[in-house]
């Protein structure tokens, strides 16, 4: 099934009145907050980040860079980052009282929407008999029922703590299985910060990999190859001149962490062709678009089933939480029942898999994919529309609740098209969208994604903003 390029048109006519409701809508929670009413006017004068400044000032002495994950330092976009005080629905607030669309999700969890009530109900229910057994719990059984019920690829799981953690856990799986150590991955596909996977991508076709990062060393990386995404001529030249060493060829089918690509028709086919002729497993890094896309994942909407997959984000409803299955035969190579070591204490905790449990339980009702088909298309066809209709070069596209635009003319394929991408007017453009109430990830080569609880005003005030910003940028 050919990715959606381009979405449902709305018309632009849309604009914010100077006494714009701020109430809250969200599909899933209702009464968490008092109605306000304020005025757009108010909201743009009052606009400060002066208790983030600080916040993160103090921050900067007490943690690299004041944060725990790069990305939220702003460095790509500049101006000052914003400290989140609380979330709810599509919606959230930072520690200066502003208040944010959210499209980012926690980088994709909160697919049912933020804080969903049902979630937080159960939660607290399983935190009255503990929170970390370091032990079995039937809650396991449920959500690996679930999953192994789910995605096409999957008979056995094994549940981790993050989506790193599930790449190490499945490579060393592949390598454990196939008898041989050469990975190919491709530029732009991020899969954690294990050492095999920081790697920088080459040039051309395609070069052995070279660490990435201080402190990686060269034979962490040595048997890593890197090809362009969508570039199946460069993954055939790494098969024949490598033949019988490969074990694995790992990818997001589509990516998240350039931003938004998908594949070409016939690329993931083309993969699954090659590995198959080659003795070589065929690993879809689900992280970001397992659940997302469908309720199987990206290999159900492709209808492509790899061999391996991780997963992570929707299945831990917010919580830390990863995981890698695939084929009984693969997974029965992790111990105990193999000799494959890999270990987590507090793997398939309570309460990751309890709001993993109910969030999956909300994906599967009819009509959520629908729903999310038809907002997604909305919001990028308008973004989209409105950077065209002010001039500017643009170009995205979405599948479901997944989404990305780019500031060039495009078409965009792999990486090294993302990187044409006019950066510093995503900048501005960013940091217009915050001052307009819309919270975008923090990076032109990042993803977006949307909800459940995301409403038709939510977009409609989104594009609205997105008009107003690009007139002035």
């Amino acid at each position: 099934m050919a990715a959606s390029i381009s979405g449902i048109g709305i018309g632009l006519g849309l604009s914010c009145s100077s006494n714009l409701s701020k109430s809250l809508h969200s599909s899933q929670s209702s009464g968490f907050r008092v109605k306000m009413t304020v005025s757009v006017e108010d909201k743009k004068k009052n606009y400060t980040l002066q208790k983030s400044e600080e916040a993160f000032n103090v921050a900067k002495n007490l943690m690299p860079g004041g944060v725990n994950s790069p990305v939220r330092a702003f460095k790509s976009v500049g101006g000052q980052p914003i400290v989140i005080d609380s979330v709810k629905g599509s919606h959230m607030w930072d520690i200066d009282g502003n208040e944010y669309i959210d499209y980012v999700g926690s980088w994709g969890p909160a697919i049912i929407g933020h804080a969903d009530d049902e979630v937080l109900a159960a939660l607290a229910e399983t935190m009255k008999k503990g929170t970390s057994f370091g032990a079995p719990c039937l809650l396991e059984n449920v959500l690996a029922e679930m999953v192994i019920s789910a995605v096409p690829s999957i008979e056995m799981v094994r549940f981790v703590n993050s989506g790193t953690e599930a790449c190490m856990g499945v490579l060393r799986l592949a390598r454990a299985f196939t008898g041989r150590e050469k990975i190919i991955k491709f530029e732009g596909c991020y899969h954690g910060h294990a050492d095999p996977f920081l790697v920088k991508a080459g040039s051309g076709v395609a070069t052995l990999g070279l660490p990435d990062s201080p402190g990686v060393p060269r034979a962490a990386t040595f048997e890593t190859l890197t090809a362009p995404y969508n570039d199946i001529l460069a993954v055939e030249n790494l098969f024949n001149s490598n033949k019988g060493e490969l074990a694995a060829v790992i990818l997001e089918p589509v990516v998240g962490n350039s931003g938004f690509i998908p594949p070409k028709p016939d690329f993931l086919e083309a993969l699954q062709r090659l590995t198959k002729e080659n003795g070589t497993l065929l690993i879809f890094d689900e992280v970001m678009t397992g659940f997302r896309l469908s309720y199987g994942g990206a290999q159900e909407y492709f209808g492509i089933t790899p061999d391996l997959t991780t997963l992570g984000k929707i299945i831990g409803g917010g919580l830390p939480v990863g995981a890698y299955g695939g084929r009984r035969e693969i997974m029965e190579m992790v111990a105990p029942a193999g000799p494959m070591y890999q270990a987590g204490t507090l793997s398939g905790n309570p309460l990751a898999m309890t709001a993993g449990i109910q969030t999956l339980k909300r994906l599967k009702e009819p009509g959520t994919y629908e729903y999310l088909d038809k907002i997604t298309g909305q919001l990028v066809q308008g973004i989209l529309d409105a950077g065209k209709k002010t001039g500017h070069a643009i170009c995205g596209g979405y599948i479901n609740g997944m989404f990305g635009f780019f500031f060039t003319e495009g078409p965009v394929y792999n990486f090294d098209d993302a990187k044409k991408s006019d950066t510093a007017k995503f900048a501005r453009f960013y940091r217009g969208m915050l001052e307009e109430g819309v919270y975008l990830a923090p990076s032109q080569f990042e993803a977006g994604f949307t909800s459940l609880a995301h409403t038709q005003e939510d977009i409609q005030k989104t594009i609205a903003a997105a008009e107003k910003v690009l007139s002035k940028i």
